[in-house]
């Protein structure tokens, strides 16, 4: 399983620059937190396809999860970050935007891709009609008070910060000229006229570890079949099984354009007609490859999506 051993440094004026817990991880269970509000429904379904069941119950914040050695608790993503940062939780789901708000010294540990959003600067459309923003002191708004600070420190603007808590995108013109926010497809800006005219930084729901519980053995083992599950659900999602019969003949000729992810699999046909050859390619592969595969002596092709794949 690939675990990327990035790390998102705490600087000395960052809000959780205490630092990690020294306290010992050794004590099993995993303590795992999940996300609170819109990336909840992303990451339930991705736990259920690795079969992994989150019951959430009468103690909404306590659920129950099937994967024994897990000791699950629901917070709010930016509360995610900040208790993995201090210790008290071992893994957790958060997003790459709030880790770098809030300087916190974690591991990322798997990218599940979901909730992809952009941190963007956007203003008026009037107010970037001469070419950019305008040549006076200026008003920013966001929720993200470190990564706007930083911002305008590196564009050498005459600003103003002014913290929102929430509906950023309503602040401009009347209460402030400029806003940095999420987008994702970019609607809601739009909606309020605001145009996008710089990207801060990329940012999607992502698991995360506390170096501390990556220190421990026990509890790195653990992390690390935990993702090796997710890790295949994701790989599936984006790969689907390929079938195809050929002849003894076109048999080469078909394996030169069949991409996969090692070697394909290949068994002989009954009565040693030919060739059944099955594959994992990538879903965007399909419609050059489906033509090809016809064109190079392929039959009775049969595409099938996997639910897991573990390389």
């Amino acid at each position: 399983m690939p675990t990327s051993t990035s790390v998102s440094r705490s600087s000395s004026s960052s809000s959780l620059a205490a630092g990690p817990s020294s306290e010992s991880t050794s004590v099993l269970p995993l303590r795992l937190a999940l996300p609170k509000g819109r990336m909840q429904e992303g990451i339930f379904a991705l736990l259920a396809d690795a079969g992994i069941r989150v019951r959430v119950g009468g103690r909404a914040y306590r659920p129950q999860v099937s994967l024994p050695g897990i000791d699950a608790k629901i917070l709010k993503p930016q509360n995610v970050v900040e208790m993995l940062h201090a210790g008290s939780r071992d893994l957790g789901f958060a997003g790459a935007d709030w880790v770098n708000e809030l300087g916190a010294e974690l591991v990322e540990v798997l990218d599940t891709g979901l909730d992809s959003v952009r941190l963007v600067a956007a203003a008026p459309a009037d107010l970037l009609r001469a070419g950019g923003l305008p040549n006076r002191r200026i008003v920013v708004a966001s929720e993200y008070e470190r990564i706007t600070k930083r911002w305008i420190e590196s564009r050498g603007l005459d600003a103003q910060f002014v913290r929102s808590y929430g509906a950023t995108e309503v602040f401009p013109p009347e209460d402030a000229d400029c806003i940095v926010d999420i987008a994702a497809s970019g609607e809601t800006l739009r909606a309020q006229n605001l145009i996008v005219f710089d990207e801060i930084l990329q940012s999607s729901t992502r698991l995360y570890a506390s170096p501390g519980a990556l220190a421990d053995p026990a509890r790195r083992t653990q992390i690390d079949r935990f993702s090796m599950l997710l890790q295949s659900v994701l790989e599936a999602r984006q790969r689907v099984m390929i079938e195809v019969n050929v002849d003894r003949v076109s048999l080469a000729r078909l394996i030169e354009i069949l991409p996969c992810m090692r070697e394909p699999t290949i068994a002989t046909l009954h009565g040693d007609a030919g060739y059944a050859v099955k594959a994992a390619v990538l879903r965007t592969e399909l419609p050059r490859l489906i033509p090809e595969i016809k064109a190079r002596g392929g039959t009775d092709v049969v595409v099938s999506q996997p639910s897991q794949i573990i390389a």
